[in-house]
């Protein structure tokens, strides 16, 4: 527990809901100290303006609301699907890849305010804390971290009610009663967890599906999309140049009428435990096969198999909050250097929940018909090469045989 003599100012990690306006209460009166607030429009599809009222309410005067989209895409999601990332095989880490831009930004706003310390509302159960905490420390050795869930003694949603009415803070009729499940968002998926979703052998409920339509609702017809890509990244949709932002907003409402993007898993969380959560990544899922489709044509095989070698461990590294990490700058490097000439575009057939890749072009292919063919060839490939090719690759295997 951080000493509360230290502290004369505080930046917080703000949504504006009743948990962080409880937070900002909490620290004000249990340390004494002047609080900022800093709330992140990552394109959770939320008005943010409220929090600016609730922190002004709260007798906030260095409020922080920042419109993070296009940084989000080009500087943490775009660089992560460079690397086809998938946590255990098929989470596409929405909420681990935003929690770096969030605690870079707040200690950049310490440092501008002159704060002592960050504090968040993550829990102590949870991931999130330890990628908040990581990307502090990451960012600023020095810098003093608040926690308040691994500190107070509110321990139950009546707890909280509790201690908003003792203090003034208005608690909507809609947040008085336990919510179904607990649920973040940004612009490449919502996550949903708790309550009707901890019994991971029961399905999750419709409801629960906010971003998605139904895949049994969606369009009895295909929808086609092209994607262009430079270097590793998407630029256009249907030929059209667009933004980092603007290409996963476009991405996600093509997913969101074809019902693209849902996954129920139960993942391994770095603190030890499992849990079952609901996702849906929409523009995320098309984005992906896009990409990988992609790098079929344009990249070298060795260069190919590196990466999905690489993959599960970086990965992990952005799961477990290690961004700043050396070892992901590392991997960063090397996934970045491989995307020099994964330019083209690639051909998506949308339908009833399902993204296959249907075509795909680029001026920098390594695909040769000349070579594949089936038809006489005409010297570009002589047949008679591979039987010295397989009896050298056999020889170790032959001489295992024969010892029998």
């Amino acid at each position: 527990m951080t000493d509360k003599k230290d502290i004369k100012k505080v930046v917080l990690a703000y949504s504006g809901g009743l948990d962080t306006s409880i937070i900002l209460k909490w620290l004000k009166e249990t340390y004494d100290c002047e609080v900022v607030t800093f709330t992140a429009d990552l394109g959770q599809g939320e008005e943010l303006e409220p929090a600016r009222k609730k922190a002004e309410d709260l007798g906030i005067k260095e409020i922080y609301i920042e419109d993070l989209r296009e940084e989000f895409v080009r500087d943490y999601v775009f660089p992560m699907f460079r690397a086809n990332a998938v946590y255990e095989g098929v989470y596409l880490l929405g909420t681990s890849i935003a929690r770096p831009l969030i605690a870079k930004r707040q200690i950049e706003i310490a440092k501008e305010t002159g704060a002592d310390a960050v504090a968040h509302g993550a829990t102590g159960k949870g991931n999130d804390q330890i990628r908040f905490e990581l990307g502090y420390y990451g960012c600023n050795p020095d810098i003093k971290v608040i926690s308040p869930w691994r500190e107070w003694d509110l321990v139950s949603r009546e707890d909280l009610i509790e201690f908003a009415e003792k203090h003034q803070i208005t608690v909507p009729k809609d947040k008085r009663g336990e919510s179904p499940f607990s649920c973040d968002a940004n612009m490449l998926h919502t996550s949903s967890e708790g309550k009707v979703l901890e019994d991971p052998n029961e399905e999750a409920p419709e409801y629960v599906y906010q971003r998605t339509v139904s895949p049994e609702d969606a369009p009895d017809k295909p929808t086609y999309i092209e994607v262009g890509f430079k270097k590793g990244d998407a630029v256009s949709i249907d030929g059209k140049a667009m933004s980092p932002a603007t290409i996963l907003e476009t991405l996600n409402e093509f997913g969101r009428v074809n019902g693209i993007g849902r996954l129920d898993l139960v993942e391994n969380r770095y603190v030890g435990m499992k849990s079952r959560g609901i996702y849906e990544t929409p523009g995320g899922t098309i984005l992906l096969v896009a990409h990988r489709g992609m790098e079929e044509l344009t990249l070298d095989r060795g260069a190919a198999h590196l990466k999905d070698e690489m993959m599960p461990r970086y990965a992990e590294l952005i799961y477990n909050g290690f961004w700043f990490s050396p070892e992901r700058e590392m991997m960063q490097a090397a996934i970045d250097h491989s995307q020099k000439n994964v330019n083209g575009t690639v051909r998506l057939k949308l339908y009833k929940g399902n993204c296959d890749l249907v075509g795909r072009s680029s001026p920098d292919s390594l695909y040769s018909e000349e070579l594949v063919t089936f038809e006489d060839d005409e010297g570009a490939y002589d047949q008679k090469d591979a039987e010295g090719f397989i009896k050298l690759n056999a020889l170790r295997l032959r001489t295992l045989g024969k010892r029998g």
